[in-house]
């Protein structure tokens, strides 16, 4: 399992590991371009003084009194010196052909015991009077000796370390910026989580009050919108949800409580035996039509397939939604007007599925209808539609925009899940539904011509 970590200290951590390490890269890069430079200058410097000197050696036959009038070509850029001695093949101290004797002798004597001057090309040596470039030629002049030529490098080197030490101070400065802003922008970014997280979790535990929060940071802002409008959402879910189970608990109270009135009367032999089943028998069957719709919408919300979705008849559908209904019309005197096309109007689509949409819009144009219901079914180019319509009051303003919202009860309506039954259906086939008013209630369906449900697609 891995290690978990605040984010406070990952940004902490990071931001101040990376300043280093980039800061240590450049330091690293400047000492190792400075090194590399002064040992170019200075290996050039030494070979041309180890040339010039081995020369006039031979101009002047290895006299040492006359060698001392050598020139030791200072170095134009860098300003350092370049001098010359003579040792013996046992690294012991000859005589100075330039410079300062004293310097000669403490070379020397770092070579008197090691004797490591045969091909030797560039190395810094430390004395007590400083530090110094050297590299060894054999003597032109006698067999047996060495050419030794040095470059006094101690201020070169100086500089280096007073720069080294200019660049330590900047690293540190630089670490400690790094982890004062790094531990604000960690805070910057730690609080307003922390603060979403603890919002996060008054939602779940089932406080649903908004929270005006002001971040700087626009994600943020974003997010934290984007929650007070869920528990907006989830306030209005509750409320539906709520104001459902009270129309439910409503209209199953009032089956119930006739089912055990008549129950009631055939025990205590005040009711007719027989008028008592048949009010039974029909309240049962509202009862187990409306837990019926419940279940039902329930599946349709999850996407659970109930059978194969094959070609129906829209006309054939809807004439048995009809007669259906056939009591209720019958009670009311209503009249159907039909506008069928000839030919089969064919949809790919659950029989159930078809038969629950058309049944629901069905039970409600004749709930609300006062003399007349008109069907039309007919297939275009690329769509089928089929129409509903009644002659009733119409869809109240205040209704509309909400008529197909679970749980949603308008005026004299039952339990409110009917018209979201068929809204759901509708939708998982790809198509829609509309409502409007027009010399009273109109619901209109559209499917596309393949009429595929979305979750086979």
């Amino acid at each position: 399992m891995k290690r978990k970590w605040h984010i406070r200290k990952r940004i902490l951590f990071t931001l101040t590991g990376l300043t280093c390490a980039l800061l240590l890269v450049v330091a690293l890069a400047f000492n190792l371009s400075v090194r590399g430079y002064i040992r170019s200058r200075v290996s050039a410097q030494l070979a041309t003084v180890s040339q010039d000197a081995s020369e006039q050696r031979r101009e002047n036959d290895g006299n040492p009194k006359e060698a001392r009038r050598f020139d030791g070509h200072p170095d134009r850029i860098m300003g350092t010196q370049g001098n010359a001695l003579i040792l013996s093949e046992d690294g012991e101290f000859l005589f100075v052909l330039h410079g300062d004797e004293t310097v000669g002798r403490e070379l020397a004597s770092c070579f008197s015991s090691q004797g490591q001057l045969e091909g030797l090309k560039y190395k810094v040596i430390s004395t007590d009077s400083g530090s110094y470039a050297v590299s060894a030629v054999s003597d032109p002049v006698k067999e047996g000796q060495y050419l030794l030529t040095y470059v006094d490098v101690t201020s070169l080197l100086a500089l280096t370390d007073q720069i080294n030490l200019v660049l330590l101070i900047v690293i540190l400065a630089a670490v400690l910026l790094s982890l004062v802003l790094s531990r604000r922008f960690s805070r910057s970014l730690a609080e307003p989580v922390q603060n979403l997280s603890d919002f996060a979790a008054e939602i779940g535990r089932g406080n649903l009050a908004a929270r005006e929060m002001d971040f700087r940071d626009v994600e943020f802002e974003c997010l934290s919108e984007s929650m007070n409008r869920m528990v907006s959402e989830l306030q209005e879910a509750k409320r539906k949800q709520e104001t459902f189970f009270q129309n439910v608990s409503h209209e199953l109270r009032t089956p119930l409580t006739s089912i055990r009135g008549n129950a009631e009367g055939i025990v205590y032999d005040v009711i007719e035996p027989k008028k008592a089943a048949k009010v039974i028998l029909s309240e049962s069957d509202k009862l187990g039509g409306m837990v019926e719709d419940i279940l039902y919408l329930s599946r349709m919300g999850k996407g659970r397939e109930e059978g194969a979705a094959e070609p129906v008849d829209l006309r054939e559908v809807l004439s048995l939604c009809v007669s259906e209904q056939d009591t209720e019309v019958k009670k009311k005197e209503l009249s159907f007007q039909y506008d069928f096309d000839e030919s089969p109007v064919l949809l790919p689509i659950r029989e159930q599925d078809a038969e629950r949409l058309f049944g629901n819009l069905l039970s409600n144009a004749v709930r609300y209808a006062r003399k007349e219901i008109r069907l039309s079914c007919h297939r275009r180019e690329d769509t089928v539609t089929v129409s509903v319509a009644d002659d009733g009051p119409g869809i109240a303003a205040e209704d509309l925009p909400h008529i197909f919202e679970r749980f949603y009860k308008g005026k004299d309506g039952k339990h409110g899940i009917g018209l979201a039954i068929a809204e759901s259906v509708v939708r998982a086939y790809g198509g829609e539904l509309t409502a409007r008013s027009e010399n009273g209630a109109v619901f209109e369906v559209t499917f596309p011509t393949d009429g595929t449900p979305e979750e086979t697609r």
